[in-house]
């Protein structure tokens, strides 16, 4: 099976704002201008949560090795992963953690889980008048589940005391493709609200049939855009770049968080890591935290077909862990904690030549 992919253009604010970022820190950075001349291409397709981060990467990489052409091409998390196990591309985005079950559809053999940012997913809303919403985890599941169907129900009330809120109806936006995203949201749900989410977690939901889709993060921002009443689940960069509001979440420890770096990264300083490197922040403790805060992670196979690619992919990989790190925060993103930076670049060593 083959699939035709599409590589996107990359916005130059972004870059932009990770050159600056790069260009004044002081990163202890492995990626130097002594580093071997690269040259050739690397492919890669996934999750479009982390996009700005990946593209803006791919730009600042650039000017360190021109010789070495990077794409990526933001499908949702499901395509990334298909891409990989196909051998379509050398790389997926992707924002959670492979199935058991599909880890044998993977045919280059072993891969990799190399952590790169996180972000909030933000609870994005379009309501006139109403500009500073608290929600619960039990409230945003009865929003997204559809028993609560309008922007003055007592649910929405009890959590907004003393707010004046409009009869308009509620209109759920969320994805239509196989997304990372909508996997880590409803994973927050099942954990936050297990009496009121009945409808399971992961890349698909069987949403209820008077709600509207949008492909992917930058889709959903749109909808929610067009639609008086819409509310949505939305990555952080997308959410500011369409100039959405977004909702206080509370959080585990009963504090209405906003979605920030800040809260996402005290979301991240309080999650395990496991031995592959995967992480889950979600619901994480700490009054600071921001409760739906999501992983993202770049997936490559262990096994690389020759020197020239293990070596295109080491470098590339090395400067996004590094000092491509040092511009997350310009476009919206949670760099890594110290020690998981460091586990991850400890990594690449595990990368070789197939025998």
């Amino acid at each position: 099976m083959r699939r035709t992919i599409r590589w996107t253009t990359i916005p130059v604010l972004a870059l932009t704002l990770v050159l600056a970022a790069c260009s004044s820190s002081q990163s202890s950075s492995t990626t130097s201008t002594t580093e071997a001349k690269l040259s050739g291409s690397l492919n890669g397709s996934g999750a479009t949560f982390p996009k700005l981060f990946y593209q803006a990467s791919i730009q600042a990489y650039g000017q360190l090795q021109p010789g070495l052409t990077v794409n990526y091409n933001p499908t949702g998390t499901g395509a990334g992963q298909t891409d990989l196990q196909n051998k379509l591309v050398n790389f997926a985005g992707s924002d959670s953690v492979v199935k058991e079950a599909d880890v044998p559809k993977f045919t280059g053999g072993p891969f990799l889980y190399f952590p790169t940012v996180a972000a909030p997913i933000t609870i994005s809303y379009n309501v006139s008048g109403v500009t500073n919403l608290q929600l619960s985890g039990e409230t945003i599941a009865k929003i997204f589940s559809r028993s609560v169907k309008t922007w003055n129900d007592p649910a929405i009330a009890a959590d907004n005391p003393g707010a004046t809120l409009p009869a308009t109806p509620i209109v759920v936006v969320h994805r239509s493709d196989s997304s990372g995203t909508t996997d880590n949201f409803t994973k927050y749900l099942v954990k936050a609200a297990p009496d009121s989410w009945k409808l399971g977690s992961g890349k698909t939901i069987a949403w209820a049939t008077d709600t509207t889709a949008g492909e992917g993060n930058g889709g959903v921002a749109k909808a929610i855009q067009g639609q008086a009443g819409a509310v949505g689940y939305v990555d952080l960069g997308d959410a500011v770049a369409a100039k959405l509001t977004t909702a206080k979440v509370k959080n585990s420890s009963g504090t209405f968080v906003a979605p920030t770096l800040d809260g996402a990264s005290a979301a991240l300083e309080g999650a395990t890591v496991n031995p592959n490197l995967t992480y889950d922040p979600l619901n994480a403790s700490g009054a600071a935290a921001y409760p739906i805060t999501a992983p993202t992670w770049i997936l490559v196979y262990q096994n690389q077909a020759d020197a020239a690619t293990l070596a295109n992919v080491k470098g590339f990989l090395n400067f996004v862990l590094t000092k491509g790190q040092d511009g997350a925060a310009s476009v919206n993103f949670a760099k890594l904690p110290a020690t998981l930076q460091q586990q991850a670049v400890a990594q690449l060593g595990q990368l070789q030549v197939k025998a």
